[in-house]
């Protein structure tokens, strides 16, 4: 195989976006292309001839490590002595299928909008790594979610884009003349065809649906256009499309999965269509079949607050679902009542989320925390039960370590920690070794990934003025005065009124003089986006990069643009300080200070999420007790006074007491107890394991297949 080939084959497999040996190859091939292209090495590759290449890398003397690199992935695709064959092998015959609305695995597939999809593409990650059998199922969004700009007033504008389907690795599922291969669901407005593409992650696939196909109306072709756009009508034909056109393509492509995953929402009708073949299989009806589709369904809830789950009115249920209700043998009523928490509620409008519940034989929330609030939340779903006994439980969510791991502390752990510790993450004892690295050691490798961010958000907010057209001093306001010897602390996330970015706000003078001390000065840097429609977020964004243009903090106050993966990976691998601000108890989870604190940051944070388990009084600052006032405003000002006195009193004290090689040693205590304490459980591995052991051996051991009887013949 030649050099090109050999790249190509690497970049054809997202196995790459978790493995910096390859990623490096790429930026040592050409730093500037790699940058340019957004980090796609099936462009990048494009751009050369096979002879550049094959030149380019000889000179570089690249071919070793490139041939390297291509049978680690031989070898790595064909391993059968892995986690999921000892502990999971029910599911090598039946695998998982992992249904989500968005999989974010890296920036240049830009099907995600934030924390969901972000999760989605970690969970594959990691199932590859353990060798559990897992198919992804989503839509591929030809124009993303957006592309975010901030006008000159601070207002967010939304700008949408094409992909070039020749510059992503998606592979088009043929037939067998080579045909594309079609799926089809019913309207009672139309029949939308579904094209299928697949990408290959690791060990395991990722199957996307496409609905711009030329079979279809103008409209329907803009189903999958991008990522929570449209009405509530377009909203509830791309859950169709995700749920039963991801069903039947699986059918298609000769995939019988034992178990079904549904995150969230937006992917139950896949109950309902496994349902349906169950009934068309064994002729039998839908009452008849329900509890074994039930048994074969695991359903993740990932949404604390009410209004955040979707409510149908009946008229758009049967325009939308009737096909698929009159193939189940329901009636409209009985239909609806699977989608009421009062079947007989004729009022009630119809919503997914319960229709998952009803129709799965495991449920859970994200946090332990959130598992209280969804069983409250969901309690008259099970009216003869107490709210501790109704049977949804949790599963914390984690990050995938080498995704988000920077090389530089990847570099530290594999000197201090033992041989094949990647393996071994999931136990206390494999991080025990942390306290052996060298304080100063530790401290000038986090500086070195601080000095890296601090120069990344300088070409950031460079480029931003250049587009927004300032000049002269507000262009010099806007690059900023950020130095890598300032604490920093960091806010990134969906910008949702209930994360209260702009909380810090609320005393501008006190945070002025934290901001501006003298003696040991603070500066913030902030990422996130609105989503389209959220006009009070918009407005909370605004004001937020309007602090950045206040003469007290120009400069020391910064927003940057477009918040995506990368722009998330630079923050969480070189801050200082995460914070995290929601009202409690309305963060389900939230994984960003995860992804953090395997860098070395230390997070300060409100006890909701995955924090409220994970905070032990030592590894991290926490905003208030764990309180919950009835009155939102109060509760606000009381964690805004909790912000301020742990800066203050804790935080900015612990940070700049430096010894005589200045290095502050406290703070560096806390960040290597914070890395013991908190990486072997906050990593997608053990999410994974837990999922595995937990819900998808169970729901294959009981499940019944629901694969054609020919297929046991």
């Amino acid at each position: 195989m030649d050099i090109a080939a050999e790249l190509r084959e690497l970049a054809r497999n997202l196995y790459w976006t978790w493995n910096p040996e390859i990623i490096a190859l790429f930026l040592d091939l050409d730093a500037g292309l790699w940058r340019e292209v957004n980090h796609n090495p099936v462009e990048f590759v494009a751009r050369f001839s096979p002879e550049a290449l094959a030149a380019r890398a000889q000179e570089l003397g690249l071919e070793a490590r490139i041939n390297f690199a291509v049978h680690r992935l031989e070898e790595y695709l064909k391993a059968r002595h892995t986690w999921g064959a000892f502990h999971a092998g029910s599911l090598r015959a039946r695998p998982v299928a992992y249904f989500a609305a968005e999989f974010g695995v890296h920036e240049s597939l830009p099907i995600y909008s934030g924390g969901l999809g972000v999760l989605a593409g970690d969970h594959l990650k990691s199932a590859s790594d353990l060798g559990v059998p897992l198919i992804g199922v989503g839509l591929f969004y030809a124009q993303g979610y957006f592309t975010q700009e901030i006008g000159k007033d601070g207002w967010q504008t939304e700008r949408y884009f094409e992909s070039d389907m020749a510059k992503l690795p998606l592979d088009r599922i043929t037939g067998p003349e080579g045909e594309p291969l079609r799926v089809a669901v019913q309207t009672r407005s139309s029949e939308i065809s579904l094209g299928i593409w697949s990408a290959r992650v690791g060990r395991n696939a990722l199957i996307l649906l496409d609905s711009d196909v030329e079979e279809n109306s103008p409209d329907d072709r803009a189903l999958t256009a991008h990522l929570y756009g449209g009405d509530q009508r377009v909203r509830i034909r791309q859950e169709l499309i995700l749920g039963v056109g991801g069903m039947q393509a699986l059918e298609a492509l000769g995939i019988w999965p034992g178990v079904i995953h549904l995150n969230e929402g937006h992917s139950v009708f896949a109950a309902l269509e496994l349902a349906r073949m169950l009934m068309a299989r064994d002729a039998r009806s839908f009452w008849e079949v329900q509890e074994q589709a039930a048994t074969a369904t695991v359903f993740t809830t990932h949404t604390p607050v009410a209004a955040g789950h979707d409510r149908v009115s009946p008229a758009l249920v049967e325009e939308t679902l009737g096909p698929l209700r009159e193939k189940l043998g329901l009636s409209l009523t009985d239909f609806l009542a699977l989608g009421r928490v009062n079947p007989s509620d004729v009022g009630e409008a119809f919503c997914p989320t319960v229709v998952g519940m009803k129709m799965s034989r495991a449920i859970n929330a994200v946090s332990c925390l959130h598992a209280r609030v969804t069983r409250a939340m969901w309690r008259n779903l099970w009216p003869d039960l107490p709210v501790h006994r109704v049977p949804i439980g949790h599963v914390t969510n984690g990050v995938q370590v080498a995704s988000w791991l920077a090389m530089g502390m990847a570099r530290l752990y594999h000197r201090y920690l033992r041989d094949g510790w990647q393996e071994r993450m999931c136990y206390p004892e494999t991080w025990e070794p942390v306290a052996d690295i060298d304080d100063l050691e530790f401290w000038e490798q986090h500086q070195i990934l601080k000095a890296h961010l601090v120069n990344y958000v300088k070409r950031c907010l460079r480029r931003q003025a250049e587009r927004r057209g300032d000049a002269g001093a507000d262009a010099g306001l806007t690059e900023g005065r950020l130095d890598p010897a300032v604490l920093t602390i960091g806010f990134a996330r969906r910008f949702a009124t209930y994360k209260r970015a702009d909380l810090l706000l609320n005393d501008l003078d006190r945070l002025d003089k934290l901001v501006n001390d003298p003696q040991r000065p603070v500066q913030i840097i902030y990422a996130g986006k609105a989503h389209p429609a959220d006009q009070p977020a918009k407005v909370l964004l605004q004001r937020v990069w309007q602090a950045t243009r206040d003469p007290r903090f120009a400069g020391k106050i910064v927003f940057i643009e477009n918040h995506d993966i990368n722009v998330d990976r630079h923050l969480v691998q070189g801050i200082d300080l995460w914070l995290n601000s929601p009202r409690r108890p309305l963060e389900a989870c939230g994984t960003s200070g995860q992804k953090v604190l395997l860098n070395g940051g230390l997070n300060l944070s409100v006890l909701d999420g995955w924090w409220a388990e994970a905070y032990d009084g030592a590894n991290g600052f926490a905003i208030g007790n764990g309180g919950e006032h009835s009155d939102p405003q109060k509760q606000d000002v009381i964690d805004l006074g909790s912000i301020f006195e742990v800066l203050e009193r804790k935080v900015i004290p612990l940070y700049y007491d430096r010894d005589e090689k200045n290095v502050p040693r406290g703070w560096v205590a806390c960040q290597k107890g914070a890395i013991q304490s908190l990486a072997w459980r906050y990593n997608a591995d053990r999410m994974v394991m837990d999922y595995a052991l937990k819900c998808y051996v169970p729901a294959a051991g009981c499940a019944t297949s629901w694969a054609p009887r020919s297929r046991h013949l």
